[in-house]
């Protein structure tokens, strides 16, 4: 269900046991979820966190529980002619593809809610740098919120008010990032935020923790 923004409501998401079973898999398990407007939420860790954007999006309906999404989500269509998000764009990350160029649209949008999967995967570290500066831009001074799945822990604390991490298709671990804006990785306080939720991601084929399979431990 999606509001249509006439009744200003205290959260831009509501999710209440979403269940997802594809193919006879559950990939979203009895979730819940809100998201406050203007709040960026950061979703690491792992099976189940693209399938609940797909579900946010309005791509996937085929689900139990209760959905409430803002009706401008970030899928809706840009602007028709190259805007100043663009052409910034173009200019920072030249032949960068059809990821950053589907974020473009989605910003150039202006929706309540965006969706964010993965979006500066393609990019090398200078350029992801830039591209998270571009969206932070965009994003403090809006009302907006923002659901960011990412492999990246440190790109979840430097984003995210609130980093949540996902296991079998539940939220397993929450974890609210206290630290002022700009973030800066050399801060001994961020570098505990990071250890701890690498602690939290599930663990990998084998059996190792998720520390010692990152640092590729035996």
């Amino acid at each position: 269900m999606a509001n249509d923004g006439q009744v200003r409501l205290p959260w831009a998401v509501r999710v209440e046991g979403l269940r997802r079973v594809l193919d006879g898999r559950v990939v979203v398990d009895g979730l819940r979820l809100d998201v406050r407007p203007g709040e960026f939420v950061a979703l690491i860790g792992g099976d189940g966190r693209s399938a609940l954007l797909g579900i946010l999006a309005g791509l996937d309906r085929d689900v139990e529980g209760t959905v409430l999404v803002p009706r401008r989500r970030a899928l809706a269509s840009g602007a028709t002619r190259p805007t100043a998000w663009e052409r910034a764009w173009r200019t920072l990350f030249p032949g960068t593809g059809a990821r950053p160029a589907a974020l473009v649209r989605a910003l150039t949008g202006e929706p309540d809610l965006l969706l964010l999967d993965d979006p500066f995967g393609a990019l090398d570290a200078p350029a992801r740098a830039r591209a998270r500066r571009l969206l932070s831009e965009w994003w403090q001074p809006r009302d907006r919120a923002v659901l960011l799945v990412t492999d990246d822990v440190e790109e979840a604390i430097l984003l995210a008010d609130r980093v949540l991490v996902m296991d079998a298709g539940a939220v397993v671990h929450e974890r609210r990032i206290g630290l002022g804006r700009p973030r800066d990785p050399a801060d001994p306080r961020f570098a505990v935020l990071c250890a701890g939720l690498v602690e939290r991601l599930p663990r990998p084929a084998g059996g190792r923790s998720a520390r010692t399979a990152a640092l590729g431990e035996t």
